[in-house]
């Protein structure tokens, strides 16, 4: 399993849109093949700040949902949104309290 955490950074003027897009997506997104959990999360002191967090059985279940189509169109609607460039990470848990 792998963790994948993504930092948006969007115009105020585009936050909304962005949740309500999210809103729309989140299950096609949750149940693409390989991905077995999602969340959208807030920044609380920083304005149009949001990540995602995921988790995916592997590497190449992630890089096939970054090339389908559902990632294309996602993708090109809120591109123009950003008011920063995005950061990501790719992570392997190492420990968990919950385990």
């Amino acid at each position: 399993m792998m963790i994948r955490i993504v930092q948006l950074t969007f115009a105020d003027a585009h936050c909304a849109a962005f949740e309500a897009l999210f809103e729309t997506l989140r299950n096609d997104i949750r149940h693409f093949p390989g991905c077995s959990h999602l969340e959208l999360w807030k920044d609380r002191s920083r304005p149009g700040v949001y990540c995602t967090y995921s988790t995916w059985s592997d590497p190449d279940a992630l890089d096939a949902y970054r090339h389908s189509d559902l990632f294309a169109k996602t993708w090109s609607t809120i591109k123009p949104w950003f008011s920063a460039k995005p950061d990501a990470w790719s992570l392997d848990r190492i420990a968990s309290a919950n385990l």
